[in-house]
């Protein structure tokens, strides 16, 4: 994992594709919750180009139904024993805030980069998991849970919160040994509509961290409650933000749509050649 860790940092930035094994995600739940669409979807992302493929068994949206976790174990592995019998080769991330699916799959599936929202605010236990596993930790700012974190947006400076967040939680993971972590500013998590523009059109004061930054802003309701529309018609406006958050220095895009991912990535990419050559 530590070569991949060093791909994140150096390299260009990398896709990474959404495979929700859930009945009840924003925009595409319940449409992989058997063997025949899960594959199907583990095909379309990596054929499209995916780097990292983020499995998640439980909806972090507003509202969403609690999970025994035994069944987000259950969800979760239906999408891992697909891939590493199919797609070995493929970096998989789990999105989960449980230390007890964190450490099924790291102890039965191998490497897997560990995507967690709560940054282990809800599940203390979660750093001792990825100390002990070496793993890849992406930690996320919310406050309090998935149910409640709507109404956890009142800051005293947004920016500045944020950051000290993350100071505290960098802090701690090198006093654990934790040394291959990635922050993602959690845009539509804690922070109203107005606030996710504001914090990513400051996200480059978020590099004093020295870390990869993980941008999530596909299809969310910062796009579509702005331009009036809805989640499956938002694709337009994702692509205009993660073009923005590849200028800002994002590192890792989460997105459902990868080709068209791909395609911002390698005109930016483009762009940032010519950029470069004039600055010479």
């Amino acid at each position: 994992m530590d070569s991949i860790y060093n791909r994140i940092q150096t390299s260009t930035a990398q896709i990474m594709g959404i495979l929700n094994v859930t009945p009840d995600s924003f925009f595409d739940g319940g449409k992989y919750n058997d063997d025949i669409a899960i594959e199907k979807r583990i095909e379309k992302l990596i054929s499209d180009g995916a780097d990292i493929i983020d499995i998640g068994g439980y909806s972090s949206r507003p509202g969403a139904k609690d999970v025994e976790t035994l069944e987000e174990i259950r969800r979760v592995e239906s999408a891992l024993k697909i891939i590493k019998r199919k797609y070995p080769d493929t970096i998989c991330s789990i999105d989960t805030f449980r230390s007890e699916v964190a450490e099924f799959a790291l102890k039965n599936y191998g490497e897997c980069i560990i995507n967690d929202i709560s940054a282990a605010n809800i599940d203390a236990n979660m750093l001792n998991t990825i100390s002990k596993h070496n793993s890849i930790y992406i930690a996320m700012h919310m406050i309090g849970t998935p149910k409640t974190m709507q109404l956890h947006t009142d800051y005293d400076n947004l920016i500045k919160d944020i950051l000290k967040y993350f100071e505290e939680k960098i802090k701690t993971f090198n006093e654990l040994g934790i040394s291959k972590y990635i922050i993602d500013p959690g845009f539509g998590f804690s922070k109203t509509l107005d606030q996710n523009y504001e914090l990513l059109s400051k996200m480059e004061i978020l590099h004093q961290l020295n870390c990869p930054i993980l941008v999530g802003i596909s299809r969310k309701s910062m796009i579509y409650n702005l331009l009036e529309t809805s989640a499956d018609k938002s694709l337009n406006g994702t692509t205009a933000l993660n073009m923005y958050s590849l200028e800002k220095g994002a590192k890792i895009l989460r997105v459902h749509d990868v080709k068209e991912a791909k395609e911002c990535l390698e005109i930016h990419n483009k762009l940032d050649k010519y950029r470069l050559k004039n600055q010479e």
